[in-house]
């Protein structure tokens, strides 16, 4: 199957071309590249057009303003072709080459909607230095309410299902993803599947947890996202989301030692 990456860029010269290096490592071929600029005043767009020719035809590059990441990402998506969409952030890479023929494979072995996996955050300045863990689980049922959510970065979902039931809400500036995989598991009980292998290598310092301020805006975002979608989440939901996210840094960070 064809899978659209989406690739939203402002300013990422510093580190898209691990990005799109890693794209081009992939086993996998049929995959087509979209690029979504937002005006970038570094080289990023000289670099991303120094890998045009590698990709054979696959990448469509577009440069314009946007309102924002999620705004870039929609633009992304509804220009996308590929039966399968998932967002590569300009300063992420994958974890392997063959990342995207387990996401064609588990796509092709089971009737779901969309997959996910697990993510290694490293450090900002040293791609091989693994600093927390993000180990997932199969969805259940009311987990989002319980503190838990995949990590975005590894969420690949059928095109039909952004047709159906939309992209993200840009009026969350930092938490359009959490609402988008709230409403897409939770609310539409699209069919999923947690693939227990690592999908991305993400550097530390992400929009949602720059600063305490964002955190705090985040967590902010998140609950308007469940009141939105009809959920009453208790007042220890975010003390609760923290403990699981916590919990799941700690038994990723056990499951790396052990092997």
């Amino acid at each position: 199957m064809k899978i659209s990456i989406i690739t939203a860029t402002f300013n990422s010269a510093a580190t898209v071309r691990d990005t799109l290096e890693s794209v081009l490592q992939q086993t996998h071929q049929d995959w087509e590249l979209i690029i979504e600029d937002g005006l970038s005043k570094d080289d990023t767009l000289s670099i991303v057009r120094e890998y045009e020719p590698l990709c054979k035809g696959r990448m469509r590059i577009f440069s314009e303003k946007d309102n924002g990441i999620y705004d870039a990402m929609n633009r992304g998506i509804a220009r996308a072709t590929g039966e399968i969409i998932g967002i590569l952030n300009s300063d992420d890479f994958y974890h392997d080459e063959r990342v995207l023929a387990d996401i064609n494979r588990a796509m092709e072995e089971q009737p779901v909607d969309c997959i996910y996996g697990d993510l290694k955050y490293i450090q900002a300045d040293n791609k091989t230095q693994v600093v927390r863990i993000w180990k997932s689980s199969q969805h259940e049922n009311g987990a989002f309410l319980r503190g838990w959510h995949p990590a975005h970065p590894t969420f690949y979902a059928r095109r039909s299902c952004y047709e159906r039931l939309g992209m993200f809400d840009t009026s969350f500036p930092i938490s359009a993803d959490f609402e988008l995989m709230l409403r897409f598991l939770e609310v539409a009980g699209l069919r999923n599947r947690y693939i227990p292998r690592y999908f991305i290598k993400m550097r530390t310092g992400g929009e949602s947890t720059r600063n305490l301020s964002n955190i705090i805006r985040g967590n902010r975002g998140i609950l308007r996202a469940l009141r939105k979608n009809g959920f009453k989440p208790s007042s220890f939901f975010i003390l609760r989301r923290m403990l699981t996210k916590l919990w799941a840094t700690s038994k990723g960070m056990l499951h790396l030692i052990k092997n």
